[in-house]
């Protein structure tokens, strides 16, 4: 495989990873994954919590890209492709840490950015948490976050249809 072929299939596997974050965060962890998503919309103490087995489902299919990728464990049968894909979604495991854990709830680091994409980023994220319970909801992604004004309106249309019922903050 060429450099560039490489490099762009790390690139599009990172990429592709969003979308795929997005489905399993709408219909899985809010769907029939809930009992391991719950706390991480509730309050808790402590630095783990249920959802962050998901971390580790992430963890499994970027190793499993890699094992079947590789020459020494697979041999002749090796699909080099498996080597760059799983680089992507390691790269992209990367980035949700330091922007979901890190930037979003404050899990490693302190900084409440003031402004640009960072800003719009965390303020998705907290519409997203804006709902009590699993139903209804905005903002499945983690890296493309859309315009909160959109978010805070479609959170304002779930209420009065009956599908999300949402915190006080929002629910004004």
């Amino acid at each position: 495989m060429s450099p560039l072929a490489a490099t762009l299939t790390v690139i599009a596997s990172a990429a592709a990873m969003e979308l795929v974050a997005w489905s399993s965060h709408k219909y899985v962890m809010h769907g029939f994954g809930w009992a391991w998503h719950r706390d991480h919309h509730e309050p808790h103490h402590g630095l783990f919590e249920k959802n962050d087995l998901y971390a580790l489902a992430g963890a499994a299919i970027s190793i499993s890209l890699f094992a079947v990728g590789s020459p020494m464990l697979m041999g002749e049968s090796a699909w080099e492709p498996g080597t760059w894909m799983g680089l992507g979604v390691l790269i992209y495991g990367v980035i949700y840490t330091l922007i979901h854990d890190g930037l979003v709830h404050q899990r490693y680091f302190r900084w409440v950015p003031r402004r640009g994409y960072a800003r719009r980023l965390v303020q998705a994220h907290k519409l997203h948490h804006a709902t009590i319970g699993k139903e209804g909801g905005v903002s499945f992604g983690f890296v493309v976050a859309r315009d909160p004004a959109v978010l805070r309106r479609e959170l304002r249309e779930q209420r009065a249809r009956g599908i999300a019922v949402l915190r006080e903050a929002i629910g004004e």
